[in-house]
Protein backbone atom coordinates (compact mmCIF):
# COMPACT_ATOMS: atom_id res chain seq x y z
CA UNK A 1 0.00 0.00 0.00
CA UNK A 2 1.42 3.70 -0.66
CA UNK A 3 2.11 6.01 1.49
CA UNK A 4 -1.01 8.56 1.22
CA UNK A 5 1.17 11.02 -0.67
CA UNK A 6 1.93 8.92 -3.24
CA UNK A 7 -1.49 7.56 -3.85
CA UNK A 8 -3.07 9.06 -7.17
CA UNK A 9 -5.77 11.37 -6.67
CA UNK A 10 -8.39 8.88 -8.89
CA UNK A 11 -7.75 6.21 -6.12
CA UNK A 12 -7.65 8.76 -3.25
CA UNK A 13 -10.91 8.38 -0.27
CA UNK A 14 -11.79 11.05 2.36
CA UNK A 15 -13.74 10.58 5.69
CA UNK A 16 -15.58 13.24 7.36
CA UNK A 17 -14.93 13.23 11.55
CA UNK A 18 -17.29 15.41 13.04
CA UNK A 19 -18.95 15.38 16.00
CA UNK A 20 -22.77 14.67 16.54
CA UNK A 21 -22.90 18.59 17.51
CA UNK A 22 -21.53 19.73 13.87
CA UNK A 23 -24.35 17.15 11.74
CA UNK A 24 -26.77 19.72 12.32
CA UNK A 25 -24.51 22.23 10.31
CA UNK A 26 -24.11 19.35 7.59
CA UNK A 27 -27.88 19.26 6.26
CA UNK A 28 -27.61 21.03 3.00
CA UNK A 29 -24.19 19.21 2.11
CA UNK A 30 -26.22 15.73 3.00
CA UNK A 31 -28.69 16.82 0.41
CA UNK A 32 -26.16 17.01 -2.22
CA UNK A 33 -24.75 13.70 -2.11
CA UNK A 34 -28.26 12.07 -2.51
CA UNK A 35 -28.63 13.97 -5.30
CA UNK A 36 -25.49 13.27 -6.91
CA UNK A 37 -25.33 9.59 -5.61
CA UNK A 38 -21.92 9.72 -4.02
CA UNK A 39 -20.02 7.68 -1.71
CA UNK A 40 -19.51 9.46 2.11
CA UNK A 41 -18.53 7.93 4.74
CA UNK A 42 -18.67 10.14 7.93
CA UNK A 43 -17.32 9.00 11.54
CA UNK A 44 -19.60 11.02 14.22
CA UNK A 45 -18.54 10.87 17.73
CA UNK A 46 -21.89 11.23 19.51
CA UNK A 47 -22.26 14.06 22.59
CA UNK A 48 -24.93 13.95 24.61
CA UNK A 49 -24.65 10.44 24.80
CA UNK A 50 -24.11 8.69 28.13
CA UNK A 51 -22.29 10.42 31.39
CA UNK A 52 -22.96 13.97 29.14
CA UNK A 53 -22.19 16.80 31.28
CA UNK A 54 -23.16 19.64 29.34
CA UNK A 55 -26.60 20.27 28.64
CA UNK A 56 -26.23 22.11 25.46
CA UNK A 57 -25.58 18.37 23.82
CA UNK A 58 -28.56 16.70 24.30
CA UNK A 59 -30.63 17.89 21.84
CA UNK A 60 -28.35 17.65 18.96
CA UNK A 61 -27.59 13.67 20.39
CA UNK A 62 -31.65 13.63 20.41
CA UNK A 63 -31.38 14.49 16.48
CA UNK A 64 -28.30 13.08 15.14
CA UNK A 65 -29.24 9.59 14.07
CA UNK A 66 -33.61 10.67 13.29
CA UNK A 67 -31.69 13.41 10.60
CA UNK A 68 -29.16 11.88 9.21
CA UNK A 69 -31.60 8.54 8.47
CA UNK A 70 -34.29 11.81 7.21
CA UNK A 71 -31.29 12.22 4.11
CA UNK A 72 -30.86 8.96 3.35
CA UNK A 73 -27.64 8.46 5.76
CA UNK A 74 -26.92 4.39 6.91
CA UNK A 75 -26.00 4.62 10.59
CA UNK A 76 -24.32 1.64 12.49
CA UNK A 77 -23.82 2.56 15.86
CA UNK A 78 -20.58 1.37 17.83
CA UNK A 79 -21.16 1.44 21.54
CA UNK A 80 -18.13 -0.93 23.11
CA UNK A 81 -15.11 -1.38 21.72
CA UNK A 82 -15.25 -4.78 20.14
CA UNK A 83 -18.12 -3.13 18.12
CA UNK A 84 -15.55 -0.32 17.00
CA UNK A 85 -13.64 -2.21 14.04
CA UNK A 86 -16.92 -4.04 12.38
CA UNK A 87 -18.92 -1.54 12.33
CA UNK A 88 -15.95 0.36 10.33
CA UNK A 89 -15.47 -2.45 8.33
CA UNK A 90 -19.50 -2.88 7.49
CA UNK A 91 -19.23 1.52 6.81
CA UNK A 92 -16.12 1.14 4.29
CA UNK A 93 -17.97 -1.57 2.62
CA UNK A 94 -21.16 0.23 2.34
CA UNK A 95 -19.30 3.47 1.20
CA UNK A 96 -17.00 2.98 -1.23
CA UNK A 97 -18.44 -0.49 -2.77
CA UNK A 98 -21.82 0.31 -2.85
CA UNK A 99 -21.87 3.67 -2.98
CA UNK A 100 -23.50 4.67 -0.03
CA UNK A 101 -23.48 7.21 2.32
CA UNK A 102 -22.90 6.63 5.59
CA UNK A 103 -22.45 7.72 9.38
CA UNK A 104 -20.81 5.53 12.07
CA UNK A 105 -21.99 6.42 15.79
CA UNK A 106 -19.73 6.08 18.12
CA UNK A 107 -21.26 6.40 21.48
CA UNK A 108 -19.72 8.00 24.65
CA UNK A 109 -19.86 4.20 26.25
CA UNK A 110 -17.07 3.71 23.59
CA UNK A 111 -15.21 7.01 23.26
CA UNK A 112 -16.11 7.86 27.24
CA UNK A 113 -17.57 11.36 28.54
CA UNK A 114 -15.73 14.07 28.98
CA UNK A 115 -14.79 14.83 32.57
CA UNK A 116 -13.67 18.58 32.40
Amino acid sequence: MLPCWLVPISEARGVLLLQSSGVGNCINMLSLTSGGRFPLLMLVSMRGDFGEKNPWRYPMRRATHPVLEAMGVTCPRADYPEEALRTVAAALTMVFQAGQAVAALFSQKLLGAKQF
